[in-house]
Formats: structure tokens, C-alpha cells, sequence
């Protein structure tokens, strides 16, 4: 199968990604800006980012991180500390040259830890929230159970063939930068606590009672920790991706969580 990368190309300090916009550019209105999961990309995102922006009238921006889908691709391994490069080195070069002006940042599992990252180490006033998908925000030994297991399907060929029309000529890169990053040894004692505790924007954490990555022990840091409000939706009967396998209820909850955001907003 061809890879068709995203509608446009963006370059950050020389490197090429891949991004898409749905709904209104950033001039025009509030924007949600999507980070993938670790094995994601702008494609995975699939009709989500429509859903979001016709549900908020916000502009949904996506785009694949280095290595992923058609963005350029990077030398491996990834540094375990690969999160917070992510957060403090590309994704405010990122912001700046979309014209972010205001908005939330949403990011599922890894994009989600990247996002509390962010914003719980940059001041940046133009972040009104976060939403955040399964996010990691310590690692447990169920995260890594179930990364062992993925690296076997993938290194059998099945889950390989079913990533490769996502990422092309990088889905080796994507997964095995992403997977021996989180078993490599010097990973087991990463954790974003002081990170969380440093966020002062209302945050919702959505999490399927079956995810495979992550148990309410991170909501329950989450919550433990933050200085600011966190709401935590636990949806039954799904697992670590509940924007595609439950998208009717992650998309109700993230629309009310938003409409609560745009109602604080100060009189124009």
C-alpha cells in the first residue's frame, strides 16, 4: 500500500514533519493542537480530528513527530529522556510557527505525557487546558508487560504489516525507537510528577478501564499531585485508545470539558 503523507509538510529547526489542519487556522480561532500516542501518527488520527473540531469550533492541528509517518526520520535509539526533548525543544519552535494564539493541548499516551511536560515546564500563557488520552505519567509494570508482547508481534511481522501503512519507510524507526526506549532499564524510574505539580490550567484525563499501558494509578498521581483541577473520565469496556474505540463518549466528555473551558474566558 502507498503512503500519502499529510496535507502539508512544516520544517522545525531543520527537520521536516508532516501536519494536517483541520477547521479554522489559528488567526481565526481557539486551536487544539493533537500529539500522537508512541506508535502514532497524523494518519492514525483518522476522522477524530474532524469530530473534535466540528464539536467545538475550535482548529484541530495535528502532526507526525520526527520518525513517524512521513516526517523525516531520526538516528536510533532514542534517548530515554526523548519525552521531554520532544516538549522542551520541538514543540515550542512548533507553536510558534503554526501561530499558536490560544488554545488546549491534546495528546494520547506518550503525546500526552509530552503534553504535561510542556506545559508543566513552559509558562505559556496561550495554553488554556490540557486533554490528555491514557497519558504516562510514571512507568508501570503493566506498561512494560505490554510493550514486551508488542515487540514480539512486531518482530514476528504482524504488527509490522499493520503499522506500515501509517509510517512507511520509518516504521521501524517508529517502533523500535519507541519500544526500546521504554525497555531500556534506565527508563524503569521515569516519571513526570514534578511536572504535573507545576500545571496551572484545568486538565482532563480520559482513560479506558481496560487499557493495557496504564492502570488509575496514573489519574490517581494526577490528581494527588496537581495544583490545578483534574477531571478523570473512566470509560468501561475500553482500552488505551478511547478517541477510536470509544469515540461517541471520549468526544462528548472532551466537548463538555472544553464548553467549561471557553465558559471561564473573560468577557471580550
Amino acid at each position: 500500500m502507498a503512503y500519502a503523507p499529510g496535507d502539508e509538510i512544516i520544517e522545525i529547526a531543520g527537520t521536516k514533519l508532516e501536519c494536517r489542519w483541520v477547521g479554522p487556522r489559528a488567526d481565526e480561532a481557539q486551536t487544539i493542537v493533537a500529539l500522537h500516542e508512541g506508535l502514532g501518527c497524523v494518519k492514525m488520527w483518522k476522522a477524530f480530528p474532524e469530530a473534535l473540531s466540528e464539536a467545538t469550533g475550535m482548529g484541530v492541528f495535528v502532526y507526525s513527530r520526527a520518525g513517524y509517518g512521513a516526517s523525516d526520520p531520526v538516528s536510533l535509539p532514542r534517548p530515554v529522556s526523548y519525552m521531554h526533548d520532544e516538549a522542551t525543544r520541538v514543540l515550542p519552535d512548533l507553536l510558534d510557527a503554526i501561530g499558536f494564539q490560544r488554545g488546549v493541548l491534546l495528546g494520547h499516551s506518550d503525546g500526552g505525557s509530552i503534553a504535561t511536560i510542556y506545559t508543566g515546564s513552559i509558562q505559556d500563557h496561550r495554553i488554556r487546558g490540557l486533554v490528555l488520552y491514557a497519558p504516562h505519567f510514571f512507568v508501570e509494570d503493566v506498561s512494560i508487560d505490554s510493550i514486551r508482547k508488542a515487540k514480539a508481534d512486531f518482530d514476528s511481522g504482524a504488527l509490522r504489516d499493520k503499522l506500515a501503512p501509517y509510517h512507511g519507510a520509518n516504521v521501524d524507526i517508529a517502533f523500535n525507537g519507541w519500544a526500546d526506549a521504554w525497555l531500556d532499564p534506565a527508563f524503569r524510574d521515569w516519571s513526570i510528577e514534578d511536572a504535573i505539580a507545576h500545571i496551572r490550567v484545568p486538565t482532563q484525563i480520559v482513560q479506558g478501564e481496560d487499557d493495557a499501558y496504564g492502570t488509575v494509578a496514573q489519574i490517581e498521581m494526577a490528581v494527588d499531585e496537581a495544583y490545578s483541577p483534574v477531571d478523570a473520565e473512566l470509560i468501561p469496556g475500553c482500552g488505551h485508545a478511547p478517541h477510536m474505540e470509544k469515540p461517541e463518549e471520549t468526544l462528548a466528555v472532551t466537548k463538555a470539558f472544553i464548553d467549561r473551558l471557553h465558559a471561564m474566558e473573560p468577557a471580550a
